[in-house]
């Protein structure tokens, strides 16, 4: 979302933030901080694109979050109120590094001050570092910091850490290391209505092209709804292999104790914990069975281990 008063002062965040992991946060605390100081809007830049994609011509990074998730993970979690996306075109992977902070940030943008992270690279062939960067803000009389890496129990907090632990299926250690739940947002689109054949109506939604899909199973998962409210869910990630010969991936979530129709909405779905791998029944009795089951675990863990 491009901001509508560009002579508005900002102060911006720099970076992919894929995910908005605890790393990012420190960037984007100290965002609002400034921008609080100096009576400017506190705002981030993003790509639409993972640069690397680009520059190696094919999807070699997958992303833990869509430019959507990271933009309300930003404003919900961090209070970021604007969200430059920036597309990431030829064009931009040419631009000098110098003229993506004088021109782009500060005159396009009204930046009076800049964020960014230690290994924080930028503008044509990666030039522009953070050594650069300061210097140059220095002399427009732009403020800059420059954020540390930050660790966790000894390992350094990073998107690529983090896609091997929800690739694997390890979803409450990859929120510690996020920050908060792993998510996703998307508008609840029609499946085969199975769910409602065996008593437990489900929603259907995808991740979008590019974006790391977990470790296939089952999960305790919350929704929340466009009202604000939200309910507990089982949530399959998979192929469905008790009732589906194919292979394409399917996202279904058994919402408990909630009646109504909600296709064409948009729900925010939030990853807590992989409660068991996907297996193929014998019957769709005997999953109806084990969902049951997993209904009871997922309503075990909200009532213990979260509010």
């Amino acid at each position: 979302m491009q901001p509508d008063n560009q002579t508005e002062k900002r102060v911006i965040a720099l970076g992919f933030f894929d995910g908005v992991h605890l790393g990012h946060g420190a960037l984007l605390r100290r965002v609002a901080e400034m921008a609080e100081r100096l009576d400017a809007v506190p705002a981030a830049v993003t790509f639409d694109t993972h640069p690397e994609n680009l520059i190696l011509k094919s999807p070699a990074v997958p992303l833990l979050s869509s430019p959507t998730d990271r933009a309300d993970l930003m404003r919900r979690c961090y209070g970021i109120k604007e969200v430059i996306v920036a597309h990431f075109d030829e064009r931009m992977m040419h631009m000098p590094w110098r003229d993506f902070v004088t021109d782009y940030l500060v005159a396009e943008h009204g930046a009076v001050h800049l964020v960014a992270g230690h290994d924080f690279h930028f503008g044509y062939k990666g030039e522009g570092n953070p050594d650069r960067l300061r210097e140059l803000c220095g002399a427009l009389g732009v403020g800059c910091d420059i954020i540390p890496k930050v660790e966790k129990d000894h390992i350094t907090v990073s998107s690529t850490y983090i896609r091997t632990l929800i690739a694997q299926g390890e979803m409450e250690l990859a929120d510690q290391f996020l920050g908060h739940p792993h998510t996703l947002t998307d508008t609840v689109a029609h499946g085969k209505k199975l769910g409602s054949t065996l008593g437990f109506p489900t929603v259907n939604l995808r991740f979008q092209p590019g974006v790391l899909v977990p470790a296939h199973g089952v999960y305790a998962t919350k929704v929340w709804f466009e009202n604000g409210d939200s309910r507990p869910a089982v949530t399959n990630i998979g192929v469905r292999p008790t009732v589906d010969d194919g292979d394409k991936v399917t996202v279904e979530g058994y919402i408990l104790d909630f009646q109504g129709d909600l296709y064409g909405q948009t729900i925010r779905m939030e990853f807590y914990k992989r409660l068991r791998g996907e297996r193929k029944f014998g019957s769709l009795e005997e999953l109806r069975a084990e969902v049951m089951h997993n209904a009871r675990q997922t309503r075990e863990y909200f009532s213990g281990a979260r509010a």
